[in-house]
């Protein structure tokens, strides 16, 4: 389980910055339907958009790494 944890957390991190850079380099009338933000005719970059799609990557990789980690033992595992 925690395996597999680690790795969608990575794999949507990549996802939430690979869109972080879709925003930050395509005008709003070019990015597709489904994203927040498209806006037919207007040529505005969103920068806001991408600079919060980035922050939800780094914040997703941050939990995959504090997963990854080494265990500490508890304190139950000493009173045996």
């Amino acid at each position: 389980m925690n395996k597999t944890l680690i790795v969608g957390s990575v794999v949507l991190g990549v996802l939430c910055v690979m869109i972080a850079f879709v925003y930050w380099t395509t005008p709003a009338t070019l990015l597709p339907s489904f994203f927040p933000g498209h806006e037919a005719g207007s040529i505005t970059v969103h920068v806001k958009h991408g600079i919060a799609a980035f922050a939800v990557g780094l914040a997703l990789f941050v939990f995959a790494w504090f997963k990854s980690g080494k265990k500490k033992p508890s304190v139950e595992d000493h009173d045996a």
